[in-house]
């Protein structure tokens, strides 16, 4: 990637559907295979060739905090913490600064993803004139909660539905983004408050978006379903967790009661499932 290019994760979300693992650890740490996906974002993202990259936080703030500075990417990751939740499209527009000077990357990192980073940013710098963002999209077996899309002829968005019953179709946006700085301006340009980037932004600027599809493996780990289909899925398509991740010192800590106190939680989530 190019010199300079910056990733922002959106990691501060309270993951009520979760609960009560949400009780007990952020979304953004839950265990995949016995690495959390924000451990798993960082190593993607460093992968790459990324070299800042902003987390912000909200929901267990400090258990996000000690993880990331037991991480071997404490020294690239900023943490910016959010007293109120600003929204996806408010976190954005908050680091605009940081953002503004060339190509970056906007991710929500309570989602699990595997690509081809360098084919993902290859589509980016190929997109059509007039676009100012490239928007990963993914087959979903939940279309019901995702933000559904109806590509042309040409590959553009011609309909897009965030989490719609009317919406048909199973080709979903992944919420992983890649934008240049025009985008900020466009933001400016609707002229309203900005929350959610897909309810309030993205809706907005259909013809300045570009896609890139995501054939390797995107899910939305939104409930206990999905996280338990996520542990047998992602063995397929990514590397195994090192014994050594700092996810184990944060739950092994105080005589493990972070881990007792998760495997309740996980209890109590199965038999509601089962239930």
């Amino acid at each position: 990637m190019a010199a300079g290019f910056k990733a922002l994760l959106a990691a501060a979300g309270t993951g009520t559907r979760l609960r009560p693992l949400t009780d007990v650890l952020p979304k953004c740490l839950m265990p995949i295979n016995g690495k959390p996906l924000l451990g798993i974002w960082l190593d993607l993202l460093s992968d790459a060739g990324v070299t800042e990259i902003i987390v912000n936080l909200h929901h267990h703030a400090a258990l996000v905090r000690d993880y990331v500075a037991r991480s071997p990417y404490a020294g690239m990751v900023t943490l910016a913490h959010e007293e109120a939740l600003l929204g996806t499209a408010g976190t954005l527009m908050h680091h605009r600064e940081r953002l503004s000077d060339g190509t970056s990357f906007f991710a929500h990192a309570d989602n699990l993803a595997a690509f081809d980073m360098a084919r993902f940013l290859g589509a980016h710098r190929a997109r059509p004139r007039g676009t100012v963002m490239t928007m990963m999209t993914f087959v979903t077996d939940t279309p019901e909660l995702c933000g559904i899309v109806r590509l042309d002829e040409r590959g553009r968005i011609a309909e897009f539905h965030e989490k719609s019953p009317d919406a048909h179709g199973n080709v979903a946006n992944a919420a992983v983004y890649l934008l240049e700085p025009e985008i900020f301006a466009l933001i400016d340009k609707l002229g309203l408050p900005v929350a959610d980037f897909s309810t309030d932004v993205l809706v907005k600027i259909l013809d300045r978006v570009h896609t890139f599809h995501n054939d390797v493996y995107h899910r939305d780990i939104g409930t206990p379903a999905s996280l338990a289909q996520a542990q047998s899925d992602y063995v397929r398509v990514a590397r195994t967790a090192e014994a050594d991740d700092p996810w184990y010192g944060l739950m092994s800590e105080n005589g493990g009661a972070l881990a007792r106190d998760f495997a309740k939680a996980a209890e109590a989530a199965l038999a509601t499932y089962a239930s």
